[in-house]
Formats: structure tokens, sequence, C-alpha cells
């Protein structure tokens, strides 16, 4: 059952938010969940599988899967044509739009229908046929691998170099049955007595065998990412003989430090500071290190309660997807009261501060 939007609302629709995706300056292989070794057919498989998962018609209304539709048909349309991903690899979007001044893509639903054929769903049956042709290819597991990071990574960002002992399929001696169906035959057993029974029919494929082998991957921690967050590889997950290999995917977990003196919540930072009495009572201005180094200001002209928490606005963690904003850092006020006052000073505390 096609379910299409009208030519034109829908061409001035997608036409905004691919605009929008293209200043996000995402990485695009990130965007195809994709490694930049990624092979020609690994990228047509991301691409099919997320292009039907983001689609608009399948997803009426939410304008975060329009978002990344737009941003899914834009990285393939780069990474889907040899010289335009050369010139991504080598000098990024900055490259890129030098290179298709006084031209542009046809937007992202012709990229779709030029991928399926045909416009919307209707030309691949609604979401029948194709889909369930796809749940029925055999894939291989999905790993999921704790990656590690410290707040000072998810602050400013950071590519990590993850070397990993995998599973890879390598030709071997022989051949094997390979690609085999069900058959259903009928056979006469009597008159007017029939049987049916099934068979298997199989080709002869290459022998193939699994083994190990070492293999490194770059894995950008992006400004802002909180735990939980997942950065998924397409395809780099366990093989499976005479089928696709399951997707791999890092969790991000943030490692505490004792000498890291943030503490995060969402988008905002907390960080404790002990004041004497005296600057409690008069004011103070102290600088403290942020986690990229630079300096911030924590200052207070007036009476500083004990448990008072000042907030900085702007100095918190970046935000994900828009590293130009950012949560505050909230200040957590402890005063440091003396033990002891001498006997002299009693008496100008007390007549000093009488009737305060």
């Amino acid at each position: 059952m096609a379910r299409l939007l009208t030519a034109g609302i829908y061409a001035f629709f997608l036409a905004s938010v691919l605009l929008n995706a293209v200043l996000a300056g995402k990485n695009f292989y990130d965007v195809l969940q994709v490694s930049k070794t990624a092979s020609d057919a690994q990228i047509k498989r991301a691409y099919r599988k997320l292009a039907l998962q983001y689609h608009p018609d399948k997803n009426k209304g939410d304008e975060d899967a329009t978002t990344k539709f737009a941003e899914i048909n834009n990285a393939y349309e780069i990474l889907s044509d040899a010289d335009k991903r050369k010139t991504y690899d080598r000098h990024g979007e900055e490259g890129l739009k030098q290179q298709q001044q006084g031209g542009g893509g046809g937007g992202a639903q012709d990229i779709f229908s030029q991928f399926f054929g045909g416009g919307g769903f209707g030309g691949f049956g609604g979401f029948g046929g194709r889909e369930e042709e796809e749940d029925q290819t055999v894939k291989g597991e999905t790993l999921e691998v704790q990656l590690e990071v410290t707040l000072k990574d998810l602050y400013v960002g950071r590519t990590l170099k993850v070397t990993r002992d995998k599973n890879v399929l390598k030709p071997a001696k022989g051949t094997r049955k390979c690609n085999c169906k069900n058959k259903m035959q009928t056979k006469q057993i009597g008159p007017g007595m029939f049987q049916q029974f099934q068979t298997q029919e199989c080709e002869e494929c290459p022998n193939v065998k699994f083994a190990r082998e070492d293999d490194t991957l770059s894995v950008e921690v992006e400004k802002g990412m909180k735990d939980g967050q997942e950065i998924n590889f397409f395809e780099e997950g366990e093989p499976v003989i005479d089928g696709e290999p399951g997707d791999l995917k890092f969790k991000i977990k943030t490692v505490q430090s004792s000498a890291v003196p943030f503490r995060r919540e969402r988008d905002n930072l907390h960080y404790d500071l002990t004041i004497s009495l005296v600057d409690a009572l008069v004011g103070f201005s102290v600088k403290i290190d942020h986690l990229d180094g630079h300096k911030v200001e924590i200052a207070n002209a007036h009476v500083t309660k004990p448990g008072e928490v000042l907030t900085i606005s702007g100095e918190g963690m970046p935000q994900h997807d828009r590293a130009s904003k950012f949560g505050n850092l909230l200040v957590h006020i402890t005063v440091a009261f003396p033990k002891t006052i001498p006997d002299k000073l009693k008496d100008v505390v007390r007549k000093e501060f009488a009737g305060l």
C-alpha cells in the first residue's frame, strides 16, 4: 500500500532537512555506520537498511526520522560515488562543496528512488517484498563492546584506535553445499494415492573456513556523547557462511577518576569548591582549570553561604550534535570554619557582627 506525500510538499520538506544535514558537518561514514575502509557492497547494504528504517513514509510526523533520512541519503550520495568519496576522504566537506559549486544533487527522495526504483514505497511494494527478502538473509551475531573513555575525552572529542582479534572467512580446499533450498515433491504411491515429501536442493560452492586475524578500527568519540550511547560499525561483527556479517557496537562508558574534579549530570558539570570563612564573608575570586585546560573564574562579591551553589553558564559539557552549545557548571560551596577563635577576637567578632 503506497502512502506518498504530494510531490511539492515532499520536495520542499526534504530539501530543507537535507540542507540542515549538510550544514551539520557529520562524518558520512558514521551516518551510514560503516568504517572508512568499507567496500562499495557494504555501503550499499548499510544504505538499504537505514533508508528503509528511517523513510518518512514509515515514520509519519517524526521529524528526527526525516532529518536522519536526509542525512543517510546525503552520505550515500557521496560515498557511493568513487570520485566524490575520494575527494571527501582527502579534503572533507569543504572539498566537496568546492567540487560541487554550480551543481546539485537531486534530493533525498531521488536518491532513494534510484536505489529502490519508483517513488515512495509504492515502487517496491510498500514495505512488502523487499523487506521480507532482507529479513531472509542470514546475518552474523552483533557484537557489543564497552568503550571506556574519560570525561575529558567526552568534552574535547577523541579518535581511539581499537585493535581486536576477529573472525574472518578464508578460502579453503574443496567444495561445499551452499544456497540450499527445500522443495516439496509429490509421488504417486498407488491408484488415487499420493505422498508429499520434502527434498533439499543445493549448489556447489568453493569451500571456506574461519580464521583469526588482527584488525584496527578508528572509533570517533564525539563531543558531548553520554554513557550508553552507541557507535556502530556496519558488518564489522561476527561473519557467517552464506550470509552477511553482524554489526559491531561500541557502547560508551565514562571511567571515573579522582584526579578529575568534575562530575557530570546530563549536559551540566558539578565542581566542589572550599573557601575560607573570610572569603565567604567578604567575597572571593578564584580560577580553576577546565577539562581542556582553559581557565574558569569562580567569583562572588557578596556573602556566600555554606552549601550555596553558584551557576556559571556555558561552562558545562558540550551538547552532542550541537557542539557549539554547552551546559552549565554548578559550583558547590563548602565554607572552611576555623576550629578555634582566640579569646581576644571573640569580643571583636561579637561587636562587629552584632545585629547582622
